[in-house]
């Protein structure tokens, strides 16, 4: 069931129940973060890796010493500056946050959603809420409430409908272990942003099978259609004989052949294209495509997140 009764979200999370819930970077899994037995729901309908850990959300930055142990200055900087928004602060948990949550890791994901419906939500909740993106494990993240119902359906008690995400792609990630700060996760915050408050940090290049924070798996975020990376006249010529679908930026192939094609902004906006971005993937994965093209963005403030991506979605191809 797709809505805006808030009072029935919070009832169905009160039950220990799924609910899927919008916010500004992608539509999220929503579970009580306290209670072991719905966080497991949402590896359950996810099919998630139980070795994945996940982010908590509320509403407000008061209520955050409630489940961590500690704030480092430069985080409290970083969330009196860019929260509510797209960024997660990885900081030291309390025992109220169960492991199931970290992955047995001592740190825990913080966000506080900016997206107005959910901020609702959360401010009347006695509770903070995990939620991974509302997707099967893997594939590309919900950028609508009809995403999320057509992957998860029956196993969602409710979705809050919020319309489309405004910002596309999931939260930065950074950390503060031994006084350095660390970008674990590129996203909708970006880091030249975090670097002219806070001064240089260290950027984590490499996607791991043992990850220390959400979204750092080496494959994800990816299409059942195999979905290649490169330049995309190069892709296309190797692959003329095919049915070819195109994801580019601005200025897209001309090739009469081209079975499919989408430019994610036709004025070289990265926000705008990052907005577009899971959709138009999800778009061309449902079309009768033998493979998706993409070329890289500009390595620059939001491109840097939707490279991200599109590397992760290449993996599997």
């Amino acid at each position: 069931m797709i809505g805006q009764d808030i009072i029935y979200a919070k009832q169905q999370l009160e039950k220990g129940l799924l609910v899927g819930i919008p916010t500004e970077t992608v539509y999220g899994l929503a579970a009580n973060a306290l209670d072991q037995q719905a966080v497991t729901r949402i590896f359950e309908a996810k099919n998630r890796p139980s070795f994945d850990p996940l982010i908590i959300h509320t509403s407000s930055w008061d209520r955050v010493g409630q489940w961590v142990r500690d704030i480092p200055p430069l985080a409290q900087q970083l969330a009196e500056n860019f929260l509510p928004g797209p960024l997660t602060l990885l900081l030291p948990k309390r025992a109220i946050v169960p492991d199931i949550v970290t992955a047995g890791l001592p740190l825990v994901g913080i966000r506080i959603p900016s997206h107005p419906l959910t901020k609702s939500l959360l401010e009347q909740l006695d509770f903070p809420l995990a939620a991974p993106s509302a997707n099967p494990f893997g594939y590309i993240s919900p950028t609508t409430a009809q995403h999320v119902a057509n992957q998860l359906g029956q196993k969602v008690a409710y979705i809050l409908e919020g319309g489309p995400c405004a910002v596309g792609v999931e939260s930065t990630i950074i950390s503060f272990e031994a006084g350095r700060s660390t970008v674990l996760r590129k996203g909708g915050t970006s880091i030249e942003n975090i670097e002219a408050l806070i001064g240089p940090v260290a950027v984590y290049a490499h996607s791991t099978s043992n990850p220390q924070a959400p979204g750092m798996l080496k494959s994800h975020y990816a299409p059942n259609v195999p979905f290649y990376l490169g330049q995309l006249d190069q892709l296309f010529a190797q692959h003329q004989d095919k049915k070819v679908g195109v994801l580019a930026f601005h200025q897209g192939l001309t090739a009469d052949s081209i079975a499919h094609q989408i430019i994610l902004s036709p004025s070289a906006n990265l926000a705008e294209a990052a907005q577009g971005l899971f959709a138009a993937m999800r778009a061309l994965d449902q079309l009768p495509l033998d493979l998706i093209i993409a070329e890289p963005f500009p390595e620059e403030g939001l491109g840097r997140a939707i490279n991200d991506r599109l590397r992760r979605a290449a993996t599997s191809a």
